[in-house]
């Protein structure tokens, strides 16, 4: 555990530019851009308020590890049944390769119906060539 803390606080120090002992929403943003990623400033912000526990309007190290180890999982939770609402098929409660091709598409990573199918038969624990919710969890973590 206290390796884990110590590598949480050097990724901490690297997103505190100005060593204040917080993160706020322009240095988070900056960060998330240094590896590659897009994140808006109303973005950055709204993480910001999310993740800060005693509304000073930035991110403390004890936020930080709060988000990093997964904040609370009913709310990991809800992220993910979120996501799955997205990738469903009109509400049938899983999963399939045409709806699998369909997010993608929208997402503009055109995939085949049988390279989704071999997708989703990664995480397909019982075999249905279908991911369940519980199958999609799997596969997110």
């Amino acid at each position: 555990m206290m390796n884990k803390l110590r590598q949480y606080e050097r990724v901490f120090k690297h997103f505190d530019e100005n060593g204040d002992g917080k993160i706020s929403a322009l240095e988070l943003k900056q960060c998330v851009e240094a590896m590659g990623e897009e994140l808006s400033a109303e973005d950055a912000a709204a993480s910001v308020i999310m993740l800060d526990a005693d509304g000073d309007g930035l991110v403390g190290f004890d936020d930080f590890v709060r988000f990093v180890e997964g904040g609370k999982e009913e709310e990991k939770e809800n992220d993910l049944r979120e996501a799955f609402k997205m990738y469903e098929m009109d509400e049938s409660g899983c999963i399939t390769p045409r709806s699998l091709k369909r997010m993608l598409s929208r997402l503009g990573e055109s995939r085949t119906i049988d390279e989704c199918q071999v997708m989703i038969a990664r995480f397909d624990l019982d075999g249905d060539g279908v991911l369940t919710f519980d199958e999609f969890k799997v596969m997110m973590f």
